[in-house]
């Protein structure tokens, strides 16, 4: 395409963009009549089918979908048969009535319009102040268009990132014009019966458990740390250690959790309130947004002789919303601000649904006393932080870094405990949200759009934020799933990524170390609901499971899979023992009887899996196999793809992440590129003259190995910036150090005692 109209059908989508319909024709009309290039001019229909329809001038917009329709490209047909539904319609003498004809409502930037004042069961059309625009009404077209979400309408097409083929992978469920996302837009029931009653034995006990490790894991961290403060006082002179200190602190850790839970709203309105800005959120307020969410509250609670809960609001843009309590008496339902503007009328309603469901199954007594282990800790390890970006010296700012590194070691570690309750829950709170409205499509929906706003706001502020981190365990969708899943849908449909999700066969293997559940997996669930009430679903999924091969699933899990390995070698090597000492062969007795030398066999057969796995897992990257940008899509969409498959890739993008003291474990790096957000993994030299930290903010070039599981990331073997700066990442032999390591370590251990 020659430059000039390249930047003339830019320019003219940005105008679309930005609600300019009359400047947005005026740029894509010469695009449209010109036979110089077929992609640029179907493009440029779709935006005046879109720019015409919105200003008015529906005749025309009818004669370019009549014209589109007889398109050699199929996703072409389809998009224009469904417009050219919309815009036949009957057309109404009122605007309202003429943005629901149409169904093109985006990219709207005047005035909001007031909604007519209606009776409570008739819905209505709604235009938010964040100009994201949907029309609710029972005769809305099954595909209506959504604004992608506020941070993203305004935002010019990067000239890094041109439109690949007619606009990505556009389907008849999701599908991105121009910054737009169209949903299908599937209906609730209307009358439904009641789900069969789940078994909610697993999830007691799963709390329980819950409570029983993060107990556990307290009262261990305190010993240590007892014992650390009395070691260093004894060798220190004039002091003495703290008798206090030997104390065993079990009963007092027990009465004080059990203290903590009865008291924990009063304690985090506290915190949510002095540390991110919470405050109370009345019913009225939450009714101008969401009618139907107030109802649902108010029956829900009354059928169960609750008091309603006590409404919050933060002040966030990233969408999230989470609950915490002792009791159904005392709950609080804590929404942010983002998710109230980037969700309609009925998502809003089932994601309060699925606080209701947590309450109702006492899940969140357990997320609460979490929650308030672990805001401190979170809050103090950000303090940390602070003051080691004060430090102007090395030397000094050293053992801060190393004091933020642990504590948040110790905020990772007391979050790990509630890892598979915070997955299993969400799974009961979904069912029983989809059956209090009868609408487990809207559900789909929020939570599709929920991980688009949580993307939005990583990339807008360029790293992940502090509420989003902390609060991530209570949170709907995890800010780690949202970054490829909530970028992506500009190259590839929803069903495509998520495919994954559903189909490869060890799925959830990858899911042990996760937060919450795959995606996927989950809208498959609401899906079948949904199915199971002879609904249409939002998504649709094929229902064919991939093949993988089993090699190399167990090359994969090799370094785990030494564990048992090495019990199995440490039965033998004692049965052998016996025999020799039974024959009276060999004593060996004050050997085998020191049952130490298991722990040995343990770490021999990590090490063994370690080097088995290493050549496979770090393969040599040649310039013949890299991947680019524009394959990232097709990587994401392998549903029999393992981690262990190490694709080659080479990808230019933007480095994102938080600066100073609080990323010296690279914990936040993120590629925005072209395809959307990956996660990366970096290990750096020690000594390393450039820090990873420096190329935050830049355009770089990330070599490394692509590993697509529940979370896709890359692993970095370098990082180069266009001012010439190399990072070198040295996971292979990292690999190879901790192998060996564990190697000597068990030898020594097997052979000492």
């Amino acid at each position: 395409m020659p430059s000039h109209a390249k930047s003339s059908l830019e320019a003219g989508l940005v105008a679309l963009k930005q609600g300019n319909y009359q400047t947005a024709i005026a740029q894509l009309e010469p695009i449209a009549k010109s036979q110089s290039n077929a992609t640029a001019s179907l493009q440029a229909q779709v935006g005046l089918v879109m720019a015409y329809a919105r200003s008015g001038e529906v005749p025309k917009a009818i004669a370019i979908s009549q014209n589109l329709i007889e398109s050699n490209n199929l996703q072409v047909q389809e998009w224009a048969t469904r417009a050219l539904e919309h815009l036949t319609k009957r057309k109404k003498p009122d605007q309202e009535s003429k943005n629901v004809e149409t169904g093109f409502v985006a990219f709207d930037n005047s005035t909001p319009v007031t909604p007519p004042v209606t009776p409570p069961e008739t819905p209505t059309l709604e235009e938010p102040n964040d100009q994201v625009i949907e029309t609710k009404s029972d005769d809305t077209p099954p595909m209506v268009p959504l604004v992608r979400l506020k941070a993203t309408v305004a935002t010019p097409l990067p000239p890094a990132a041109p439109l690949n083929g007619f606009m990505g992978s556009v389907t008849r469920t999701q599908a991105k014009l121009f910054g737009v996302i169209y949903w299908r837009q599937a209906q609730r029931a209307k009358a439904w019966q009641p789900l069969r009653k789940p078994k909610l034995i697993p999830l007691r006990l799963l709390s329980a458990g819950t409570f029983i490790a993060l107990f556990w894991v307290i009262r261990e961290i305190l010993k240590l740390a007892m014992g650390f403060i009395n070691q260093t006082l004894v060798k220190l002179p004039y002091l003495e250690p703290l008798q206090l200190l030997y104390r065993d602190p079990t009963k007092l850790l027990l009465i004080v959790l059990v203290i903590l839970i009865a008291i924990s709203p009063w304690l985090l309105d506290l915190l949510l309130a002095n540390l991110y800005g919470q405050r109370e959120f009345s019913k009225d307020v939450l009714n101008a947004h969401s009618r139907e969410a107030v109802r649902v509250l108010q029956r829900c609670c009354q059928q169960r002789h609750w008091p309603l809960p006590k409404l919050r609001i933060l002040p966030i843009a990233a969408p999230i919303i989470l609950t915490y309590g002792s009791l159904p008496r005392n709950a609080r339902i804590v929404v942010s601000q983002g998710l109230l503007e980037q969700l309609a009328d009925d998502e809003i309603a089932i994601i309060y649904a699925t606080q209701l469901g947590h309450i109702a199954h006492w899940d969140f007594a357990v997320m609460s006393l979490l929650l308030l282990v672990t805001l401190p800790t979170y809050k103090l390890y950000q303090q940390v932080s602070g003051l080691g970006d004060k430090i102007s010296g090395k030397i000094w700012r050293s053992p801060v870094t190393i004091l933020a590194s642990l504590i948040y070691g110790v905020w990772s570690l007391l979050t790990g405990t509630a890892l598979w309750l915070s997955r299993l829950r969400l799974y009961y709170s979904d069912r029983v949200a989809a059956e209090i409205t009868g609408n487990p499509n809207a559900l789909i929906r929020a939570l599709l759009k929920i991980a688009i706003g949580i993307a939005a706001d990583i990339q807008k502020q360029e790293h992940t934020s502090w509420q989003l981190e902390s609060l991530n365990l209570l949170t709907p969708v995890s800010h780690q799933q949202s970054l490829s899943l909530g970028t992506i849908a500009s190259n590839l449909s929803f069903e495509s990524f998520l495919k994954w999700d559903n189909a490869n066969p060890y799925r959830q293997w990858f899911t042990i170390n996760n937060s919450h559940p795959l995606m996927g997996d989950r809208i498959e669930r609401l899906c079948q609901i949904a199915r199971h009430w002879h609904l249409d679903t939002e998504l649709h999924f094929a229902s064919v499971p991939s093949k993988v091969k089993r090699q190399s699933f167990l090359l994969q899990i090799a370094p785990w899979l030494g564990i048992p390995l090495g019990v199995l070698f440490a039965a033998l090597v004692w049965l052998t023992w016996q025999l020799a000492f039974a024959l009276k062969f060999l004593n060996l007795k004050w050997i085998y009887e020191d049952w130490s030398f298991i722990t040995g066999c343990l770490l021999i057969g990590f090490s063994i899996g370690t080097v088995m796995r290493i050549n496979s897992f770090f393969p040599d990257i040649k310039p013949a196999t890299l991947q680019t940008d524009d394959y990232l899509p097709t990587l994401l969409a392998d549903p029999s793809a393992l981690p262990i498959d190490s694709i080659s890739v080479r990808i230019v993008g933007k480095l994102l992440g938080r600066q100073g003291t609080s990323n010296s474990l690279a914990q936040d790096l993120i590629l925005q590129s072209s395809a959307g957000l990956v996660k990366l993994h970096h290990i750096s030299w020690l000594g390393q003259s450039v820090n990873h930290q420096d190329l935050i903010g830049r355009q770089i070039i990330v070599t490394g190995w692509f590993r697509r599981g529940a979370t896709p990331w890359i692993d970095i073997q370098t990082l180069e910036a266009q001012s010439g700066k190399t990072i070198h990442s040295p996971h292979p032999i990292w690999s190879i150090f901790l192998a060996v390591a564990a190697q000597a370590w068990g030898a020594y251990v097997f052979l000492t005692g």
